[in-house]
């Protein structure tokens, strides 16, 4: 291998190792991003799954409602 050979490939090298370094923040960004993505797709697709379960549930009401509603009838009771 001639020193021209050797001066040649070197620069190549060189040019490689700078277009990976410019690019590779941009992939690192691109990956973060996807992965995001991918979380926020799970998590409303938790969200949409709850929502149906507690749309088939029977509603019980609360302990606030169940003492309204008799604390109304005792008024109407006592009037």
């Amino acid at each position: 291998m001639t020193t021209e050979q050797t001066e040649t490939l070197l620069a190549m090298v060189v040019v490689l190792g700078m277009f990976v370094l410019l690019v590779l923040p941009s992939v690192i960004g691109i990956v973060h991003d996807r992965r995001i993505d991918r979380q926020i797709r799970e998590a409303q697709g938790r969200n949409e799954n709850e929502a149906q379960k507690s749309s088939s549930r029977s509603t019980v009401p609360s302990t606030a409602t169940w003492y309204a509603e008799g604390r109304r009838s005792k008024k109407l009771v006592s009037s």
